[in-house]
C-alpha cells in the first residue's frame, strides 16, 4: 500500500514538472521575441508601452486584487470564527464533563459523577451561541441520565425521578429513539430495584415493539414477572430467552426448571395443576424433577380435597380410588421408564411418590414394577417398593423377604424408617412381638 502511494506521488511530480516546463516554453515563445506595443489614449495624452509590460501588469494587478479581496473576507469572518471557536471550546468542555461523569459512575464514585453531570448541564445552559452543536441534545440527555443513575445508586429517588422526566421528554424520543429506549430500560431496572412491578410494567409497555423483543428487555421482563409472582409469564419469557441463547444450556435448563416448579407450587387445585402441566413443553414434562413435583402436588391437593388434611411426605395418606392417582401415574410413567438412569436420590423420591398410589395401581403397573425389580434385583429402592406392594396384597412372606433385603441397603432415611415400620407390622401379623418391638425401636432411632 505504501509503495503504491509513493509511486502515485512520483507520477504526480513528473506531470507537474512537465506542466511547468510547458508553461515556461509557452511564455518564452510569447514574450521572448515579441516586438508588439500597446498604445493607451487618454486625450490629450497618448502612452505607448510594450505588450509584455502590459501583460505582466495585468497579471500582477489581478493577483493583487484577489489577495486584497481575500484579506477583506477573512477580516469580516473573524467574529464568526471567534464564535465558532468559543462554541467548540464549550462543546469540548461539555463532552469532557459527560465522560468524567460516566467514568466516575463506572468506578462507583456516585457523588463525583453527579457533580460532573451537573457541571455539564450548567455548561449547556450557559451556552448562548447561535452555532448549533452536532450532538448537543444527546450530550444533555446523557448528562440527565447519568445524574439520574447516580441518584438511584445513592437512593435519592426524588432527584432520580426529576432527571428521568427530562430524559423521557417526547421531543428527545423523536430525535434520539435509541437513547430514549435505553432510558426506558434503565427506568424498568430502577423500578425492579424498588420492587415496584406496576411501574416496571408501565415502563416496559412504553417500549417500542422492536425494543421489547430484545434480549435485555426480555431479561427485565423475566425479572418483573418473577417479582410480580406471574409464574406462567416468567416461564414463557424464560423459554424465549433460552431460545435466543441468552443463557448457557445448563443455566437455561436450571432457570426453566425453577420457574416450572414455582408454577406447579402456585396451583391451588387439581384442575389448575393439570392446566399448568399441559402447558409445559414435551422436554419439560420429561424432566424427573418436574414430574415428581407435579405428582407430589397432585397428591397433596387430592388429599386436601378428600379429607381437608395436609399431606405429609413422611407419613403416607391412604386415599380413595380417584382420577388423581391415574393422573399421577401418567405423569410418572416417562420417569419410571428411565428409572435406571436416575440417581439414588431421585429414585428414592420417585419410590416415595409411587408408594402413595400403591393401593390404586392397576395390574399393568404391578407387572411393570415386578419386571423392573427383576431387572435390577440389587436396587434397594425397588426392593422396598415391591415389598410394600406385596404388603398391600397380603403377600406376607414375599414382603418380609424384600423389605429385609431393602433394610440392609437403603440409604434414604425416610424409606428406611418406613421399611422398619412395615417390618414391625409384618412381625405383629406373625404374632412375633419381640421382633415387632425391635423393628419399632429401630424405626424410632432413625433421625
Amino acid at each position: 500500500m505504501m509503495f503504491r502511494s509513493r509511486q502515485a506521488g512520483v507520477v504526480r511530480g513528473v506531470f507537474l514538472l512537465l506542466g511547468l516546463a510547458s508553461l515556461a516554453v509557452a511564455l518564452s515563445l510569447l514574450v521572448g521575441n515579441n516586438q508588439s506595443t500597446l498604445t493607451l489614449f487618454w486625450p490629450p495624452h497618448r502612452v505607448d508601452v510594450s505588450f509584455n509590460l502590459a501583460l505582466f501588469v495585468l497579471v500582477f494587478g489581478f493577483g493583487l486584487l484577489y489577495l486584497a479581496l481575500r484579506a477583506i473576507a477573512a477580516l469580516r469572518e473573524l467574529p464568526a470564527q471567534a464564535r465558532r471557536w468559543r462554541s467548540q471550546q464549550l462543546e469540548r468542555a461539555v463532552v469532557a464533563s459527560v465522560l468524567d461523569a460516566l467514568a466516575h459512575q463506572l468506578a462507583g464514585r456516585f457523588v463525583r459523577a453527579q457533580a460532573s453531570a451537573r457541571q455539564a448541564l450548567d455548561q449547556i445552559a450557559s451556552s448562548t451561541s447561535s452555532v448549533p452543536w452536532p450532538r448537543r441534545d444527546q450530550m444533555e440527555m446523557l448528562a440527565h441520565l447519568l445524574l439520574a443513575e447516580s441518584a438511584q445508586s445513592l437512593q435519592n429517588r426524588t432527584l432520580r425521578d426529576e432527571h428521568l422526566a427530562h430524559v423521557l421528554q417526547p421531543r428527545w424520543a423523536r430525535l434520539m429513539p435509541e437513547a430514549g429506549e435505553g432510558a426506558l430500560l434503565r427506568a424498568v431496572r430502577w423500578a425492579i430495584e424498588d420492587r415496584d412491578p406496576v411501574l416496571a410494567r408501565e415502563r416496559l409497555a412504553a417500549l417500542p415493539q422492536g425494543a421489547a423483543r430484545r434480549i435485555q428487555a426480555l431479561r427485565l421482563k423475566l425479572r418483573v414477572a418473577r417479582l410480580d409472582g406471574a409464574g406462567a409469564e416468567a416461564l414463557e419469557t424464560a423459554r424465549l430467552l433460552a431460545k435466543h441463547k441468552a443463557f448457557s444450556p445448563e443455566a437455561s435448563r436450571s432457570l426453566v426448571r425453577g420457574l416450572a416448579l414455582d408454577a406447579l407450587r402456585q396451583a391451588h387445585d387439581l384442575s389448575q395443576l393439570r392446566d399448568v402441566w399441559s402447558g409445559f413443553d414435551e422436554s419439560e414434562r420429561l424432566m424427573p424433577e418436574l414430574a415428581l413435583a407435579a405428582a407430589q402436588r397432585a397428591l397433596v391437593l387430592g388429599s386436601e380435597e378428600a379429607s381437608g388434611e395436609t399431606w405429609s411426605e413422611s407419613v403416607p395418606v391412604q386415599q380413595p380410588v380417584n382420577e388423581t392417582h391415574a393422573w399421577v401415574q401418567q405423569c410418572l410413567e416417562p420417569v419410571w421408564d428411565r428409572f435406571d438412569t436416575l440417581d439414588d436420590t431421585t429414585q428414592a423420591r420417585l419410590v416415595r411418590v409411587l408408594e402413595e398410589a400403591l393401593a390404586n395401581i392397576d395390574a399393568a403397573w404391578l407387572l411393570r414394577l415386578e419386571q423392573r425389580q427383576r431387572q435390577m434385583p440389587d436396587n434397594a429402592s425397588l426392593q422396598y417398593l415391591t415389598g410394600q406392594a406385596c404388603m398391600q396384597r397380603q403377600l406376607w412372606g414375599k414382603a418380609a423377604q424384600l423389605l429385609g433385603q431393602a433394610a440392609a441397603r437403603l440409604q434414604d432415611r425416610v424409606l428406611l424408617r418406613r421399611t422398619w415400620r412395615a417390618m414391625a407390622r409384618l412381625a405383629q401379623e406373625r404374632g412375633d412381638e419381640s421382633a415387632a418391638q425391635e423393628a419399632w425401636m429401630k424405626a424410632a432411632l432413625i433421625d
